[in-house]
């Protein structure tokens, strides 16, 4: 018999508060976008136009969190959006440049639904970085991220098994 599936709840978005926007505009980019709130169920909306013009290519809604058990192996959001890729982004106290994280791709569906993402998946994204450690988790983030398009993505729950 399987193991039950035993969820931790991260963030049900009842408070979007600790969301916020950032911009490639902080490192001279020109990626333009916002972070809202939304309700039935609620939900922080990211929307924007993504510009890879002056080494810039992101948009992304983040907010601090503290450290995931180790032996997490699997982090489920509830999401929606307009089919695109779209990436969750895992900081730690070892991404110490602004650029460092740990990232990993996911599609967005057009409906309400979950999207299951391994622990395992979350690459770091430059190569000196050390391997990804939960215990030192300091943030997520989900990017629009890479190339020119307009992005439209919200997000209505966290959980980690």
């Amino acid at each position: 018999m399987p193991a039950p599936d035993r969820r931790t709840l991260v963030d049900d978005l009842s408070d979007p508060s600790p969301w916020r926007f950032v911009s490639d505009r902080v490192m001279g980019g020109v990626s333009s976008g916002q972070a809202e709130a939304g309700r039935d169920p609620a939900h922080v909306r990211l929307t924007g136009d993504v510009s890879t013009d002056n080494n810039g290519g992101f948009i992304q809604v983040r907010r601090d969190l503290g450290p995931w058990p180790v032996g997490t192996e699997r982090v489920i959001l509830t999401v929606r959006g307009d089919g695109q890729t779209y990436f969750a982004a895992l900081r730690t106290s070892d991404a110490t440049r602004p650029w460092h994280s740990y990232r990993a791709a996911f599609t967005a569906p057009a409906d309400w639904a979950q999207v299951t993402i391994p622990i395992a998946a979350f690459a770091a994204t430059r190569p000196e970085m050390p391997p990804l450690r939960l215990d030192r988790l300091r943030s997520i983030g989900l990017l629009a991220y890479g190339r020119d398009h307009r992005a439209d993505l919200s997000l209505a729950r966290i959980e980690i098994a």
